[in-house]
């Protein structure tokens, strides 16, 4: 394995294991917190959460492990039969599908529709609480992509 496969695929363990970890937060705790206040509470702390998360490393961090991930994809297909190459593939299928693309089919349009209800109608109590399931069912599903890719990247180190 060259320096720069060495490097990406170090650089997308780490991020995939930042990732999951920041995930699970929402999906086990911070959800369920936020979904037991009053509604137009819930729905101001996760706009706020919305907007200062982007404001933060985690936007130059998803894009460019998304990139790193989907770069392994491509050294994995030039290298196939290698040994941990399926290992690096399928991690990096998962991380790009199961993290980023949920995130950016599912979560922020959910984010983007909350960003407009207005908290304090009856509309936005209703939106609330269908956000709040399905914001978090995506979650998981992010959650579990990222364990998932960081264990099989894991797994590609230990036999590249």
């Amino acid at each position: 394995m060259n320096m720069l496969t060495e490097a990406l695929l170090w650089f997308a363990l780490i991020s995939a294991g930042l990732m999951a970890g920041l995930y699970f937060a929402f999906s086990v705790f911070i959800m369920y917190a936020l979904a037991a206040l009053d509604h137009p509470a819930g729905m101001q702390a996760m706009n706020a959460i919305n907007f200062v998360i982007q404001r933060t490393i985690f936007l130059p961090l998803f894009f460019a492990s998304t990139a790193a991930s989907m770069v392994l994809c491509l050294i994995a297909l030039i290298n196939w039969g290698a040994p941990g190459t399926a290992a690096l593939l399928l991690g990096g299928i998962l991380y790009v599908v199961g993290m980023s693309g949920v995130t950016i089919a599912g979560n922020v349009p959910l984010n983007n529709a909350l960003a407009s209800a207005a908290p304090r109608s009856l509309p936005g109590h209703t939106m609330w609480l269908e956000y709040c399931r399905r914001w978090t069912r995506l979650n998981h599903v992010r959650t579990i992509a990222c364990t998932a890719a960081l264990a099989l990247f894991v797994l590609a180190e230990a036999r590249l």
